[in-house]
């Protein structure tokens, strides 16, 4: 039996959370956009590098991120 290989999308800036556009569950593919940050005045889409399925969302719109927090993990 295979295993699940989890992922986390990791934030990359110190950041406001401004919407997540996915929910557990939600099948993506690459390119997906995930969370929009927001910084210094500017919208910073998180993208996926690989598809998979999202296993669980650790953020919420409003939330402050950190660099390397997890913003959501997902299943390959």
């Amino acid at each position: 039996m295979a295993r699940e290989q989890v992922t986390e999308v990791l934030a990359e800036m110190v950041a406001n959370v401004l919407s997540v556009a996915v929910a557990p569950g939600d099948t993506v593919a690459a390119g997906d956009t995930v969370v929009l940050l927001e910084s210094m005045k500017m919208e910073i889409p998180v993208l996926l590098e690989a598809p998979g399925t999202i296993r669980a969302v650790k953020v919420a719109p409003g939330d402050v991120v950190q660099e390397g927090d997890v913003l959501v993990e997902l299943v390959r």
